[in-house]
């Protein structure tokens, strides 16, 4: 595997797939990488010629009190997990590279109808940064096809509508969530609990599957379910944020004439927190 930080030898490196017609994918990160995202290494083997992955905690999508200084950093690790399964180039730029001078972008890219509900209304200006940040990443790595994972479903939503309206020639491709054996969906921030929470952080998807096996028995009251499940959260010691039954295609909310849903959430627990989803089409 070859490691680059510098955009110029990163363009130059990949000239030559370029030429030979060679199918790159892209799997962007900020490190820390777990099964959920090693498995997005696997998938795109599946579909290209070439993998390149990146490493870059993104300063432009946390916000004041967030987590960017003490963000897990685990870079050597993180490359002998990248060359076990196979993945051909990593870029890791610093921040000076992806942001020179000011350490932020002049420009940056909105996607205003979805970057401000739910976890964009808990996080202002987060979507932005994800959107602006992906955007430069394309633009560098001018990928045929990059990776999501769908755990952080509102974010895949937002890059989808980016590529679309600024006519990017990638194609996305969103991965199943990876979870751990109690369900509990595999994230870089699972580390900051503790044994005894990461027992009950399991529960956030419990409340998802509970949710929509109501929905499936013929419950149509989907404010009393969302109610239903913050009490379970805040019962099993989360504290609350959002937790929503939405139309899959742009996560307003649902109504009982919408038949593909996603129920997505998000809750504090210690010094984390957990967002999760799951989508479904339910029968009418």
């Amino acid at each position: 595997m070859h490691t680059i930080d510098s955009i110029n030898q990163l363009r130059s490196h990949l000239w030559q797939a370029k030429l030979d017609h060679k199918v790159i994918a892209f799997v962007p990160t900020m490190g820390n990488l777990h099964e959920g995202h090693l498995q997005l290494i696997d998938r795109a083997l599946e579909e290209a010629d070439l993998v390149v992955a990146s490493i870059f905690v993104n300063p432009l999508q946390f916000g004041p009190g967030e987590d960017f200084n003490g963000y897990p950093r685990t870079f050597m690790a993180d490359q002998e997990k990248l060359i076990s399964r196979g993945c051909h180039v990593l870029f890791a730029p610093n921040v000076d590279e992806m942001y020179p001078t000011t350490n932020v972008s002049s420009t940056v890219v909105k996607v205003p109808h979805l970057d401000q509900l739910l976890c964009g209304a808990s996080r202002p200006g987060h979507f932005t940064g994800v959107a602006t940040v992906v955007s430069k990443l394309f633009g560098i790595v001018q990928p045929d096809l990059a990776i999501f994972g769908l755990k952080d479903y509102q974010q895949f939503l937002v890059i989808k509508q980016l590529t679309n309206d600024l006519c990017l020639p990638v194609k996305i491709i969103g991965a199943p969530i990876a979870r751990a054996e109690s369900g509990l969906a595999l994230s870089s921030r699972n580390g900051y609990l503790s044994n005894s929470e990461l027992g009950q952080a399991a529960q956030l998807y419990a409340c998802l599957i509970n949710c929509r096996l109501a929905l499936e028995q013929g419950e149509s009251d989907l404010q009393k379910l969302e109610d239903q499940a913050q009490c379970q959260l805040e019962s099993a010691g989360f504290e609350r944020d959002y937790f929503k039954i939405c139309r899959q295609n742009d996560l307003q909310p649902a109504t009982n004439s919408d038949s593909h849903l996603a129920i997505v959430a998000a809750a504090y627990l210690g010094k984390a927190r957990l967002i999760d989803n799951i989508r479904f089409t339910l029968q009418l």
